[in-house]
């Protein structure tokens, strides 16, 4: 085996399973994972000040690693409550609705329009820029809110979160504890997420229109139309219609250059999100100084102060867990220093060693339970709080069968954002739920069955591709 297990392992271990305990009784973890980090230390050096460190230090290598990726939603949340104070993604939306003449393409343009969006500005803002714009619309052509809901998070917590492929933070996060480059689980999740994104939309399609004919879901009328706010009418005349106009088309421009950009020059992981931040960024302050005018100083920093509110609130308790997960690989020897067993290759690696010579797992096995973990990790509601473990777990997995870490990594990642990134969890889906004034729990319920057969589907697909 190379190493043997030493009480560093078993610790490790037990935590884990304490982790994924917590998870399912749906408390939270951040204590568990603080006491996981102390014990590691104090066992690894014997001494009680340098663990106490240890947990401080350990944070600051998790944020360390996760800065760019909060830094990017921070700005991307800043810059979309921009374009929606200034009226400018009515603009950009307002195009689409031409194309919503029946509840099947409302259903669809809603739902790939949300994907596209989700891809650039995350899922949260991309409800808030959609939302209120497209609602009235479909309702009015003969597709109930909760369908509405439906495709919205179908489409962007689901296909796009869980692929999250030009601002990639959830496949760093499962990258770096799996001990992958950030691109061979991009490449890895292409065919998962496609499959289990057809397979989850157009059932729950199905379901929807089965139960519109029967008459069990009907349209609400009221929910066609959204009170506005005082403030939202004020902020209409903040720039004039050609001006919206012209930055309805300039954003989409600048993105899309970013994209060009990403392909000629082989841009991936830290490199792309740096491209896309900075656009982000560049578009924030143009906008914010041409419709603020002398405001424009005093106000940028207002936007920027609720977009990085919004992603420390994201992110707060992934950095405890990612804290504890990067003990398991190339964290150990900077957090804590190098006290691991002589002939360790780091604690992941030694147990998934362990566990192929005690155990011989098959890729079956490993696919279904990496598909388990991921979705147990996610009833936290947040979706990105537990894809540490999942990428962790997925290195142990391959290290034992002896193949398919990208991919076990990528299913790992692909169950935990759909289950807890705002497609079954209720509390995860409020945003969407209040947009469109529908039960948070109902929603949650419409997808329950479409989730489930895509996870089982793209489950045995994973068996094959391993």
């Amino acid at each position: 085996m190379g190493v043997d297990l030493t009480a560093l392992h078993w610790i490790y271990v037990t935590f884990i399973v304490l982790i994924i305990g917590f998870m399912v009784m749906r408390r939270d973890t951040s204590i568990v994972c603080i006491v996981g980090i102390f014990l590691i230390a104090i066992t690894a050096t014997g001494s009680l000040s340098a663990s106490v460190s240890s947990i401080f230090a350990s944070f600051i290598f998790a944020i360390t690693e996760l800065l760019s990726t909060i830094l990017v939603i921070s700005i991307i949340v800043a810059m979309s409550k921009t374009l929606t104070t200034t009226g400018i993604n009515d603009v950009m939306i307002s195009p689409f609705t031409k194309f919503i003449r029946t509840p099947a393409l409302a259903y669809w343009t809603i739902g790939i329009l949300m994907m596209v969006i989700s891809w650039f500005f995350w899922p949260s803002p991309a409800v808030a820029l959609l939302g209120a714009v497209l609602l009235p619309v479909a309702v009015r052509v003969g597709l109930p809110a909760l369908g509405v809901a439906m495709a919205m998070n179908l489409f962007g917590h689901g296909i796009a979160l869980s692929g999250d492929y030009i601002i990639q933070a959830a496949p760093k996060l499962t990258a770096d504890a799996a001990g992958l480059p950030v691109s061979d689980v991009i490449n890895a999740s292409i065919p998962l997420v496609v499959v289990m994104g057809f397979v989850t939309t157009i059932s729950a399609f199905y379901f929807l229109k089965r139960d519109m004919k029967s008459g069990k879901l009907t349209v609400d009328s009221s929910q066609s139309v959204l009170p506005i706010k005082p403030s939202d009418e004020a902020n209409q005349t903040l720039l004039s219609i050609n001006q919206k106009r012209f930055f309805a088309l300039f954003i989409p421009v600048l993105f899309a250059l970013d994209v060009v950009a990403m392909f000629m020059f082989d841009l991936q992981g830290g490199d792309a999100t740096a491209l896309v931040g900075g656009t982000s960024i560049i578009i924030l302050l143009i906008i914010t100084m041409v419709s603020h005018k002398h405001q424009g100083l005093e106000k940028t920093t207002s936007y920027l102060i609720d977009g990085f509110q919004f992603g420390f609130k994201v992110f707060g308790p992934v950095i405890p867990i990612a804290a504890f997960f990067y003990l398991g690989d190339s964290g150990f020897t900077t957090i804590i220093g190098d006290f691991l067993p002589k002939g360790s290759h780091g604690i992941v690696n030694d147990l998934g060693l362990a566990l192929a010579n005690v155990v011989p797992l098959s890729k079956e096995v490993g696919a279904v339970t990496l598909t388990v973990v991921g979705a147990i990790t996610g009833l936290d509601g947040s979706g990105f709080s537990g894809i540490s473990l999942a990428g962790s777990i997925a290195s142990l997995f391959a290290t034992a069968i002896g193949a398919g870490a990208a991919t076990l990594t990528a299913l790992g990642q692909i169950a935990a954002i759909w289950v807890g990134g705002g497609t079954l969890v209720p509390w995860a889906l409020i945003p969407a739920a209040a947009i469109c004034n529908v039960d948070a729990f109902e929603l949650a319920r419409r997808n329950l069955k479409p989730v489930l057969i895509g996870l089982v589907v793209t489950t045995i697909v994973a068996m094959f591709l391993i």
